[in-house]
């Protein structure tokens, strides 16, 4: 009888916290108003949180759409499709992207390596096949005429990734999105103030540098470019501030602490060396392969879309999960591939991809060669501080 009823509380405090956040997403992220179009995306897996989500959306007024689908449609498509197949854009897919209001997004993994035998060629064809919706969902979200979140739903797979149990797991994710807190939007409006004072300090800087022990010496041209305040309505969890970066304006080598995973496959310890912008030489620990073919998919591929820093010391320890890593407090990242329009990026590509290095062990950046951060830290303290 104990366990059954510690197996009842647990149960209604994960349906308590699910509650929490799929008001957060509809009333704080993307503020879903009466008569607007909402889709919601995610695998089987994570219905509990899109049927909670489902619920919010009407209670705020909106027209719900519901797109469930079983994880292993991608794979059994790469598997088994012929080129025609893996190179068709459905245009329903392009349909629902210009029609939508708001898209939620709800990310959840049976099995986070189930693509890793892919042949990555055919991971590249299908990614450049989808690049037309992608370019009107960036061109619409920049015109704010399309609102949009990525959120996690916390299982088994990300949490083995993570190296933790799945109660463990959970407690992470909730707590990175401070939904502990009473009150979480009011938590993120706090940190969306912090981050407003980075993002007006770098918008009179023409170079940052990013100088880490483990071998980077990376500079980047950002001059004239918008920085965007990311505080929870577009990621959540959220917390970072990034722009575009000039395409022709990357010098130097980069090393990435990280692994990264991309298209459900794990790359680790990638170097990257720019020259003029470009990536003239890659190599990585493991995964090397799949690397260099996405990289040669397309002509932006090898140009850097996005430059970041990470402000959510919430988040502390990495999770092989790009969402939270790239966020984590201490931390800056480049995207290769894709801009997004609003940062004034013109870069494109049907890449996107993210790439953290880690700054707590002895990295600092310099903008216009003054120090702004040293060892993950701030040096103001009226900005973002664990």
């Amino acid at each position: 009888m104990a366990y059954h009823t510690a197996e009842v509380r647990s149960r209604n405090m994960s349906e308590r916290r699910l509650e929490k956040l799929a008001e957060v997403l509809v009333r704080y992220s993307t503020g879903v108003r009466r008569g607007e179009l909402v889709s919601l995306h995610g695998p089987v897996l994570a219905e509990p949180l899109i049927t909670t989500l489902y619920r919010q959306v009407l209670r705020a007024g909106g027209h719900p759409a519901v797109y469930l689908a079983p994880e292993a449609c991608a794979r059994i498509l790469l598997q088994e499709g012929s080129p025609e197949q893996l190179s068709f854009l459905n245009p329903l897919d392009v349909r629902e992207v210009e029609a939508v209001d708001v898209a939620i997004h709800v990310l959840a993994s049976e099995n986070t390596r189930a693509l890793t035998n892919i042949d990555p060629s055919k991971q590249a064809l299908r990614s450049k096949a989808r690049r037309p919706a992608m370019d009107i969902f960036l061109r619409r979200a920049a015109e704010q005429s399309l609102r949009w979140v990525a959120t996690p739903f916390p299982c088994q797979a990300n949490a083995q990734e993570a190296e933790m149990a799945l109660e463990e797991y959970s407690d992470f994710v909730f707590g990175a999105g401070m939904l502990d807190h009473p009150d979480p939007a009011a938590v993120w409006q706090r940190l969306s103030q912090q981050q407003a004072r980075v993002v007006d300090f770098l918008h009179g800087i023409r170079e940052l540098r990013f100088v880490t022990p483990g071998g980077s010496d990376l500079k980047i041209g950002i001059a004239g470019r918008t920085w965007i305040n990311c505080d929870g309505h577009e990621n959540f969890p959220d917390g970072e501030v990034f722009t575009g970066p000039l395409e022709d304006g990357t010098e130097g080598t980069v090393c990435f602490d990280f692994p990264t995973v991309h298209g459900g496959r794990e790359v680790q310890g990638v170097r990257l060396k720019f020259r003029a912008g470009r990536v003239v030489d890659a190599s990585a620990a493991k995964g090397e392969e799949f690397l260099v073919r996405m990289l040669d998919q397309d002509a932006g591929a090898r140009i850097l879309g996005e430059v970041a820093l990470g402000c959510n010391y919430s988040i502390t320890r990495h999770t092989r999960n790009t969402l939270f890593d790239e966020k984590i407090g201490g931390t800056f990242h480049v995207a290769l591939g894709s801009a997004y329009p609003e940062s004034g990026g013109k870069n494109h590509s049907a890449l996107h991809w993210d790439m953290v290095c880690d700054l707590r062990r002895g990295g600092r950046i310099e903008a216009d060669g003054r120090l702004i951060s040293e060892n993950g830290r701030f040096v103001n303290s009226d900005w973002p501080q664990p």
